[in-house]
């Protein structure tokens, strides 16, 4: 599911600066309540076709009612930092106010909040070649197990770390003790890159001498 998406096709776009500059004071309040939502997109980004991104986008802030409590981003880590003008209402852990008079519907015609048109752009979405359906997904020719990653590893990835990716898998594999499972371990990662392959069991015969793959 990790893919690699060339920097040639999807060049990069800087949307602005995280700083983390100190620590949490309370780690359940300040971490574990942390809710992070694959719908909250900065303006002027979509959603793509990716199907798994598409469930993601329901499921991450479901996740988040069942987690953490209905009204989890009102807790500070969550708050946004502009006002939030909106419908929702009540529920676990409320703490702002909501008159009991406002309508909880829209639209509606007692001065209830009005979305302005001028700040968001309705998107335009995306084309699909075919009809949208539920079914089980068909593999392309180039769909394997093993693409992607080869890619990551020959086209993305420098030499330094190329070889701290063998160090760290050399450095779980080693430590393997039943026969035969090593060498599939190698096998596996011969179709992903022969290179990191050689060098991860190169680095495994010098933690446990004598011991070679036999593929």
């Amino acid at each position: 599911m990790t893919k690699v998406w060339p920097h040639s096709d999807y060049p990069l776009r800087k949307v602005g600066t995280m700083t983390l500059d100190r620590n949490p004071e309370n780690y359940f309040t300040q971490i574990e309540q942390a809710a992070f939502d694959v719908s909250n997109f900065v303006p002027g980004i979509d959603a793509s076709p990716d199907k798994m991104l598409l469930a993601r986008i329901f499921s991450y802030a479901d996740a988040h009612r069942y987690r953490v409590g209905t009204n989890y981003a009102e807790l500070p880590v969550n708050a946004s930092h502009s006002p939030v003008n909106s419908y929702s209402k009540e529920g676990a852990m409320r703490h702002g106010f909501t008159p009991a008079e406002r309508p909880v519907y829209a639209p509606n015609s007692f001065g209830g909040p009005v979305a302005d048109a001028t700040r968001s752009t309705e998107s335009a979405g995306w084309h699909n070649d075919g009809e949208l359906i539920r079914a089980a997904a068909g593999l392309h020719a180039d769909d394997d197990d093993f693409g992607q990653a080869g890619s990551l590893v020959r086209d993305v990835m420098s030499a330094d770390e190329r070889e701290r990716l063998a160090s760290n898998v050399a450095g779980h594999a080693s430590r393997i003790t039943v026969p035969g499972l090593l060498d599939r371990v190698i096998g596996y990662w011969r179709q992903v890159d022969f290179g990191v392959a050689e060098r991860v069991s190169a680095l495994i015969a010098t933690t446990k001498p004598g011991v070679e793959s036999d593929h």
